[in-house]
């Protein structure tokens, strides 16, 4: 199921700031290279978390699904002057690439990469978190959260992408594996009451969440 419409996408970028040419440089190189560019969170998408991040003003950021380091080049900056934003992948071919455009940002020296099992390199780390971005892999999405909660700063937020899963979560009988473990995870959510929330519809979906 497609959910996304490109007229009105086509209109909404039309009508959005920019992105600097080192992200534009990121896209043009994932859209024509890789064989699943759609992961890329995009020019709306990344305008919308660097926006959400000048607003945080976080001294912390966890990424959890690093990809070409898009997301992580919007949400860097928002930091704080002495903060940091820790990012992490299992596909050390991805964090390569992605390290390499780190380089070229002037918030390179603010970067952590991480390659391995985030579930496994979380909880090594030692930090508390003012915002926490969830793009990795969907099957874990729950696992994640719960890990990283009880790290999140009182009142701080968790962005977690992908809460629609191309429309497959609004259908009567999901059956995609992925799917329903996004749906479990929505659920999840949902029943939390250590948290508030919102669901965006922006491209495949954006859970805003904050720690009470």
């Amino acid at each position: 199921m497609e959910i996304i419409n490109t007229e009105a996408e086509d209109y909404a970028a039309r009508f959005t700031t920019p992105t600097d040419s080192l992200l534009q440089e990121i896209e043009k190189y994932t859209i024509k290279n890789h064989p699943h560019a759609n992961m890329l969170s995009g020019p709306i998408q990344g305008k919308l978390l660097e926006m959400m991040s000048m607003m945080i003003k976080p001294k912390r950021i966890l990424e959890i699904g690093t990809f070409m380091g898009y997301s992580a080049l919007c949400l860097v900056k928002g930091l704080s002057a002495d903060g940091q934003l820790h990012t992490i992948d299992i596909r050390k071919e991805d964090a390569d690439i992605a390290r390499n455009y780190f380089s070229k940002s002037l918030y390179t020296k603010q970067i952590i990469l991480h390659v391995g099992n985030a579930l496994d390199i979380i909880p090594t780390l030692n930090e508390t978190w003012d915002l926490i971005f969830i793009d990795a892999d969907k099957v874990n999405y729950i696992n994640y959260y719960e890990l990283t909660l009880p790290l999140l700063k009182k009142e701080g937020f968790i962005l977690a992408d992908n809460v629609l899963f191309h429309g497959e979560v609004l259908e009567e009988n999901i059956t995609g594996k992925n799917a329903k473990a996004i749906h479990a995870f929505n659920e999840h959510v949902e029943k939390d009451n250590r948290i508030q929330h919102v669901l965006l519809t922006v491209r495949d979906g954006l859970m805003l969440i904050q720690k009470k």
